[in-house]
């Protein structure tokens, strides 16, 4: 376990992220300001609405699906998957 905190920016500064190790294993935690993005993985990815919503398409899937506070959706490894965000909203993202 790191103790090391891991501050990340993505898309000129509309995504932002801070890494955490700890015994539930290895997180982030970020913001993303209202924009489209589109994000790849390298490990599953559990991500978790925590204030807003996203609008994701997400990967062999045709139709978007809108996730609202609370709402968890799977990405798995080395996968992309596309991001719309109509208001400012906080995430946790934990990986496998």
């Amino acid at each position: 376990m790191s103790t090391e905190l891991i501050v990340n920016s993505y898309f000129n500064d509309q995504v932002k992220s801070i890494a955490l190790d700890n015994a539930e294993g290895i997180s982030t935690v970020g913001v993303m300001a209202i924009g489209d993005y589109e994000f790849g993985t390298n490990q599953r990815e559990y991500m978790t609405v925590v204030s807003g919503s996203l609008t994701v398409l997400l990967p062999a899937e045709t139709e978007w699906k809108t996730f609202a506070k609370g709402e968890t959706f799977i990405v798995e490894a080395n996968q992309s998957f596309q991001v719309k965000v109509a208001e400012t909203t906080a995430y946790l993202c934990r990986y496998e």
